[in-house]
């Protein structure tokens, strides 16, 4: 059974996954799109890495620890990156990364 601390996990990385797609996908809208080629590329590794993470939970894998560890680290580094650009959609998407790391570290401890 799933316990509450990876339910809110599991959401946390979906909600994750949503922004980062969001984020990615707008910033390629933008006029200097070179500058965001960073943003867009850590968009994309994050929204894989919360994907895979919301799976390994859900289907209570033995190896969940190692991924929501690695998972925390790329959320946190992911949200630096997106709260260095002013725009609304990296924003969003740094303190939905920003929710999720805090979610996956709870599980890690």
């Amino acid at each position: 059974m799933i316990n509450s601390l990876e339910k809110s996990c599991i959401e946390a990385c979906w909600q994750c996954v949503t922004a980062c797609h969001s984020c990615a996908k707008s910033c390629t809208e933008e006029s200097d799109i070179e500058a965001m080629a960073k943003c867009i590329a850590l968009d994309m590794e994050c929204a894989v890495l919360c994907t895979a993470v919301a799976e390994l939970l859900s289907l209570q894998s033995h190896y969940s620890r190692q991924f929501v560890k690695i998972c925390a680290e790329l959320c946190t580094i992911c949200a630096e990156e997106c709260f260095k650009h002013p725009h609304e959609h990296c924003q969003h998407c740094a303190k939905a990364c920003e929710q999720c790391a805090i979610a996956c570290n709870k599980i890690a401890a």
